[in-house]
């Protein structure tokens, strides 16, 4: 067994063998190693450290708040990171895989999906990952344009599939994410021979909501924090709902299947610029969670 002894309590540093990542998050942490054997292999575990993040596509400043997710990403360090909102004619999706690398000193891979109808040529749904992917689909709700996309990795000896989505706008009536979200999970069912699967995005719905009861019968959210929404503002312009508390609900979720373990899971992408308490990230926080695989 090798063990961790840090700030946070002990780990097994197992978790971090193969995941360089974790081994960086680890030295950033002063996690101090005690090495008293090599783990055997069915002692090694794997965690993912994975987030969420709804970018609010390219309004509210998008130049200047990119540099803000570029830094805070930094600290996340995520090994797949799941986008709502990319804004597809100005590359959003292509920006931040490169500051991703830039950032975390790794190469990622980027999956894309957009949206159908009117909002085909606007918005979509992204995942960032480290890991190769073996397959990926998609699913067309034919409901408000929405859509969700699939990738599908093996991950010690196991199939992980990671799950994108964006339901409708929460000013539409919760019937509308009910159907979505019972359509979603009879996709799911397909693909049951996956033996993980994690689910990523934003609901536009509170745990209390009848749409989020559904998928809380099927699957664990890692976090219910609020989630939205922030300040965020064009200078002189309104934020996301005015009309709405800041920080009043969670609606940005990752939800796991039985099979995984949680070991830790919080919000992220929540800090504004220094200068300007207007200026966020997203309207939006992200959501991140680390996951035990195996």
């Amino acid at each position: 067994m090798i063990t961790a002894r840090g700030g946070e309590g002990s780990v097994d540093a197992a978790l971090f063998v193969a995941v360089p990542a974790w081994m960086e998050r680890a030295k950033n942490r002063d996690i101090i190693f005690s090495y008293l054997a090599f783990p055997s292999t069915e002692d090694i575990c794997m965690i993912l450290r994975i987030a969420t993040l709804n970018l609010e596509q390219d309004h509210k400043c998008w130049a200047a708040r990119r540099d803000l997710i570029a830094a805070q990403l930094r600290d996340i360090n995520p090994d797949l990171w799941a986008l709502n909102e990319i804004h597809i004619p100005s590359q959003t999706g292509r920006w931040l895989q490169k500051a991703a690398s830039k950032a975390t000193g790794t190469k990622y891979a980027l999956l894309q999906q957009s949206k159908t109808g009117e909002e085909s040529r606007t918005q979509g749904e992204a995942l960032l990952t480290r890991y190769p992917v073996i397959e990926t689909a998609n699913l067309d709700y034919r409901s408000h344009d929405c859509v969700a996309l699939v990738a599908r990795f093996e991950i010690e000896n196991r199939l992980l599939d990671v799950y994108v989505t964006h339901l409708i706008a929460a000013k539409v009536e919760d019937s509308a994410r009910q159907y979505q979200v019972r359509q979603l999970l009879e996709w799911i069912r397909t693909r049951d021979d996956a033996d993980d699967s994690v689910v990523c995005g934003d609901f536009n719905a509170a745990p209390d909501q009848p749409s989020i009861r559904l998928m809380a019968a099927a699957y664990r959210a890692t976090q219910t924090q609020p989630t939205a929404f922030t300040p965020l503002r064009e200078p002189g312009g309104a934020p996301t709902h005015p009309e709405w508390n800041r920080f009043d609900r969670c609606i940005d979720y990752i939800w796991i299947s039985e099979s995984i373990q949680l070991q830790a899971s919080g919000i992220c992408f929540n800090q504004p610029a220094k200068d300007n308490s207007e200026l966020w990230p997203s309207d939006h926080v992200g959501v991140w969670a680390d996951l035990e695989i195996g």
